[in-house]
């Protein structure tokens, strides 16, 4: 795990060394404030709903531009195969970047905290649904991100590596958008791949384990396929 450590502390010092992170963060920060803050103070709403609402489709944008260069970059300029040179493996590679970019995303969502402080100085806040809330995002933040590290592993090009990550993100939420108006045959199984229905129950701080297995699967699958991805470059 030595080398997974490595891998994981370089990116993170890679991201922070970087302007793309900094704007990002903004971006992500600026969004977000402005619907929590137009639920507390327009609306005259003491909760967070404004902003857990908004965040399953800001995660399907924030989480292709944390991790669309963390492999395709490595391809394009040929660096990934003098990495894979030294004695590291590559599940080790791809779960050393994953832990990076998770690492930058819960930065950039731990930001946010200063919401529900702000919430806690107005008033009484209603904790459970806060804390199963941020619970939450990390979950699906790891979805996300662990969506972008597997379209990175499978492109030479950063731009397509986000274009992939991007669809895959939106069609997924795009899923409990539309799961009305499909005929019912289907609906069970688009309410089962929607990222943003498993999020809804966390975020009013009902833990389920079909939800956490939901997301833990979409992990797992992603960064096999991410792994294999690379191994790929061997049987050629």
């Amino acid at each position: 795990m030595t080398a997974v450590y490595a891998i994981t502390k370089r990116e993170l010092r890679t991201y922070f060394n970087s302007p793309v992170a900094y704007i990002v963060a903004m971006v992500y920060m600026l969004l977000a404030g402005f619907f929590f803050f137009s639920t507390v103070f327009i609306e005259r709403q003491a909760e967070m709903r404004g902003y857990f609402g908004l965040a399953p489709i800001l995660f399907t944008f924030i989480a292709p531009a944390i991790t669309m260069r963390l492999l395709a970059e490595e391809k394009g300029s040929g660096t990934l195969e003098l990495l894979i040179t030294k004695p590291i493996r590559d599940w080790e590679v791809v779960v050393g970047k994953y832990l990076g970019a998770i690492g930058m995303l819960a930065v950039i969502v731990l930001l946010t905290l200063s919401y529900a402080i702000t919430l806690a100085a107005l008033g009484d806040l209603d904790k459970g649904p806060v804390i199963g809330g941020y619970l939450g995002l990390l979950l699906m933040g790891g979805a996300y991100v662990a969506i972008g590290v597997m379209t990175s592993a499978l492109t030479r090009n950063q731009i397509v590596a986000f274009i992939l990550a991007f669809a895959i993100s939106f069609a997924l939420y795009l899923f409990g958008q539309i799961v009305q108006i499909v005929p019912p045959s289907l609906q069970p199984l688009l309410n089962f791949l929607a990222m943003g229905n498993h999020f809804e129950a966390i975020g009013r701080g009902v833990i389920d384990s079909r939800d956490v297995l939901y997301y833990l699967s979409v992990i797992a699958i992603s960064l096999v396929i991410a792994t294999v991805s690379l191994e790929s470059r061997k049987w050629k």
